[in-house]
């Protein structure tokens, strides 16, 4: 349960994302397939798979119920399976300082049983349905999901529905669970020099967003949570106006509003709590920060604030974005891009690896990064400086249509790729719902990467990639316990 640790670094864009990772940042599901309004299209059987799966898209319908809960539903009728999704607009960005981390205990507590069903009965259920099941919590937003045979989507809806609105679970369960999430901690964050190195540059780089935290949360915070402060996170953002189910799959619209009215709609409606603006202050200069941990290789990581996306309408700073989105991928978007071949090739190379990447949109602040691992004999320093010269070289000679052509082809490609993925399709269609978009947002983004030019990626490369705006993180390496023994993974770890 919980992906937290994919949202604590940037992910990169224009890469090959397995259907089964989520918890991703919308930056990445812009490779998702396109979403079609107002058109239905039968699939030939004797066409090439790219081909049907172009054809595949079908429209998609978005419903309101009474209570305020949104339904949006994509047929997809190539196989008889269907993906179940619950999307709750809240995550850690929403928790207070001193109960970090309890967005995603939530997230656990919800499998340990409501009314109805004792713990652990509710993962028992899918699997007896022939379905697997899990969760997930980011920054922005937490998840649930099942995919099972389309003939059980009623019966994963309903066992949702239950235990969204009547989750419960005693105080020793919760200790127990929590014990688990601390687990998860140590493995994933604090046995992880990279980790470690990323959740430290996030605190450095953010003063007053929430952002700050990490998702998993701070172990002293977790040392202190109690069971209320997990009951009142749920009464106060589990409602059915901040949540959505979300199917994609062989179904039809209508059945799947009938089966969210029976299911959902008895649920009361209650308001959405009041979010207040927490924005960041302006950074005055450039921040600098050192973490030792026991690890083979040193890492430097930079984090330049820059402008997110805030919506599909042409703006100064929706295009600032978009353009920053196509200089990550000419510098780090395919093989032998700009930084693996200044950084990584050749008898004077300085890296082993070198990557960037631009968090383009969400509910907080965002970021462009870029970072290296150095290679032997060279020194962090030496990696720092190779990155911001390669995008110093774009703010003084632009970039090639050719390197804007094969970007923009690799979007294409990754758009018919994610339609082969029910999963992949609806972890966009929730990505889009948490972050107010329309659902056509994927296509509308695509066709506006697709028209960024060579002078724009030119001229965000001048304009955000100075020092006042940036904080760099180095990882020092220091020897390694040999008397340290592996963890093992806990019971309730599921990913």
């Amino acid at each position: 349960m919980g992906s937290y640790s994919l949202l604590s670094m940037n992910s990169r864009l224009f890469r090959v994302v397995s259907p089964r990772v989520l918890g991703l940042t919308l930056a990445c599901s812009l490779l998702a397939p396109p979403v079609v309004f107002a058109q239905k299209t039968s699939v030939s059987e004797t066409a090439p798979p790219g081909q049907q799966a172009a054809r595949s898209a079908t429209a998609v319908s978005q419903f309101k119920l009474d209570n305020g809960l949104t339904v949006i539903v994509k047929p997809d009728h190539r196989a008889p399976t269907v993906v179940n999704m619950l999307w709750l607009r809240v995550g850690s960005m929403d928790e207070v300082d001193g109960a970090s981390g309890v967005a995603h205990v939530l997230e656990h507590m919800l499998f340990k049983g409501t009314k109805k069903l004792k713990p652990g009965e509710f993962s028992r259920r899918v699997a007896a349905l022939g379905g697997r099941e899990n969760a997930f919590t980011s920054r922005d937003y937490t998840g649930y999901y099942q995919q099972v045979p389309a003939s059980k989507l009623a019966d994963v809806m309903s066992l949702e529905a239950d235990r969204f609105a009547n989750n419960r679970w005693s105080d020793e369960e919760f200790a127990k669970e929590l014990e688990v999430v601390k687990e998860e901690r140590r493995m994933r964050t604090d046995d992880n020099p990279r980790a470690v190195l990323g959740e430290q540059l996030n605190a450095s780089t953010f003063v007053a967003s929430p952002y700050r935290r990490p998702v998993v949360g701070w172990m002293g915070d977790l040392d202190s949570l109690k069971p209320d402060d997990a009951r009142a996170f749920y009464q106060r953002w589990y409602v059915p106006a901040n949540a959505a189910v979300v199917v994609v799959g062989d179904v039809d619209p209508q059945a799947v509003l009938a089966l969210a009215k029976k299911y959902y709609g008895s649920i009361p409606a209650r308001a959405v709590p009041e979010r207040k603006p927490r924005d960041e202050p302006a950074q005055l200069g450039m921040r600098r920060i050192q973490v030792k941990a026991p690890a083979e290789q040193a890492v430097v990581s930079m984090y330049f604030k820059v402008p997110r996306l805030e919506g599909v309408a042409p703006t100064a700073a929706n295009d600032d974005a978009l353009a920053l989105t196509v200089l990550s991928a000419v510098l780090d978007g395919y093989s032998g891009a700009r930084l693996d071949r200044a950084l990584t090739q050749g008898p004077n190379r300085v890296a082993d690896s070198a990557g960037a990447g631009n968090g383009l949109m969400g509910r907080g602040p965002q970021i462009f990064s870029l970072s290296g691992v150095p290679a032997a004999g060279k020194t962090p320093a030496e990696v720092e400086a190779a990155l911001r010269e390669q995008v110093a070289r774009v703010a003084r000679e632009g970039v090639s249509e050719e390197e804007l052509a094969r970007v923009k082809t690799q979007w294409v490609a990754g758009e018919i790729y994610k339609l082969d993925s029910v999963m992949a399709q609806a972890q966009e269609l929730g990505n889009l719902w948490v972050q107010g978009l329309p659902l056509d947002a994927d296509q509308r983004l695509i066709a506006r990467l697709r028209g960024v030019t060579a002078e724009q990626v030119k001229s965000v490369a001048e304009r955000y990639f100075g020092d006042d705006q940036l904080t760099v993180g180095t990882l020092l390496p220091q020897p390694r316990d040999p008397n340290q023994k592996p963890r093992t993974p806990p019971a309730g770890m599921r990913h």
